[in-house]
């Protein structure tokens, strides 16, 4: 989990690639959300992390943190794309989000986003489980998208884990829900 503890782990992970995304430091999902530059949202992400407002289950390769996935209540996971589109059809908030997951580019392709999700839904059951939502974006019947990354998730990875389309929120992204 991401702590004070981890903190530096954390951080070396996201300033070894670039801030991620230019900056985000991961606060995109947060009620703040990004627009404070890479320093003020590093900041503001070490003052949730202090304060213990962050759920976010880290993957180590030895002692190298090498990736993460967020989560969260919807109040701590505020701010999703696709907001308006969101809640045009919405009937009822989730119990938990999952918000963006990250893997280090070296790290890719090895498993390290499916052991984020499966680490935090387990952080989830053991909060008291309920319904989680996820946001990924679809991947089949799509033209290949060079240089993307999915920062929400692939829809595939999340069908391993019994979540189902919900609706959809954009072209490409999806709500999902799965119970735990």
């Amino acid at each position: 989990m991401l702590t004070p503890e981890t903190w530096d782990d954390f951080a070396a992970l996201v300033e070894a690639n670039n801030g991620v995304w230019g900056g985000c430091w991961c606060i995109g999902f947060h009620p703040e959300g990004v627009g404070h530059g890479r320093e003020g949202n590093r900041e503001l992400k070490r003052r949730h992390v202090t304060r213990g407002t962050v759920h976010q289950v880290l993957v180590y390769d030895g002692d190298r943190c090498v990736g993460w996935c967020q989560f969260g209540p919807p109040a701590e996971v505020a701010t999703i794309k696709n907001r308006k589109a969101y809640e045009r059809d919405l009937v009822e908030l989730p119990d938990w989000r999952i918000g963006c997951i990250f893997t280090n580019a070296k790290d890719r392709g090895k498993g390290v986003a499916a052991t984020a999700v499966a680490a935090a839904l387990d952080g989830i059951k053991r909060a008291g489980g309920g319904i989680v939502e996820a946001y990924p974006e679809q991947t089949e019947e799509r033209p290949p998208q060079r240089g993307a990354y999915l920062h929400t998730g692939p829809e595939e990875l999340y069908a391993r884990y019994g979540f189902t389309r919900v609706r959809k929120i954009a072209k490409w992204r999806w709500v999902m829900r799965a119970k735990i």
